[in-house]
C-alpha cells in the first residue's frame, strides 16, 4: 500500500472531484503513485471521437480535432500544480509534458485494467523509479 504525502493527498482529492467539473463525466478505479498515477476516466458519451487528443498530446497522439479526455486531464493536473504550488515554495511542481491513455472496449479489459491499478502498489517495490532501487 502506498502512503500519500500532502502532494498525493492534493493529486487524489482533485482526482475524486474530475466528475464534479464535467457533464457526463464520471471515474472509476485509480491510484496516486509516489510518481504517476493511474486512473479510469469514465465519458457518457459513446463517441469514441471524445477520447483522443490534439493539443495536451497522449503518447497514442492521432491527427483528431476538440476530445473530451486531453481537456479533463489537463484541467486535473493545473488544479494539482496550482494547489500544490500554493501550499508550499520549497519547489515547483511539473507534470510530464503528455499522458497514456487507452480506450477500453469491453467488461473483459475493464476488469484487468481494474486489477492492474489495483496491483500498481506492488510493483512499486520493483520500479526502477523507486529511490532504494536507483542505486542497484
Amino acid at each position: 500500500m502506498v502512503k500519500l504525502n500532502e502532494y498525493g493527498k492534493v493529486a487524489q482529492e482533485c482526482w475524486k472531484d474530475i466528475e464534479n467539473h464535467f457533464e457526463n463525466v464520471g471515474v472509476d478505479e485509480f491510484i496516486v503513485m509516489p510518481n504517476h498515477i493511474h486512473g479510469i476516466v469514465l465519458l457518457a458519451d459513446e463517441n469514441v471521437a471524445t477520447v483522443g487528443n490534439r493539443h495536451a498530446c497522449s503518447l497514442q497522439c492521432e491527427q483528431r480535432q476538440y476530445q473530451k479526455l486531453p481537456v479533463i486531464i489537463g484541467s486535473y493536473k493545473s488544479a494539482v500544480s496550482r494547489k500544490i504550488n500554493e501550499s508550499q515554495h520549497e519547489f515547483t511542481f511539473q507534470w510530464q509534458k503528455s499522458f497514456y491513455d487507452h480506450i477500453i472496449r469491453n467488461e473483459i479489459s475493464l476488469a484487468k485494467i481494474r486489477q492492474y491499478i489495483i496491483s500498481n502498489p506492488i510493483n512499486w517495490l520493483e520500479d526502477r523509479n523507486n529511490i532504494p532501487n536507483l542505486y542497484y
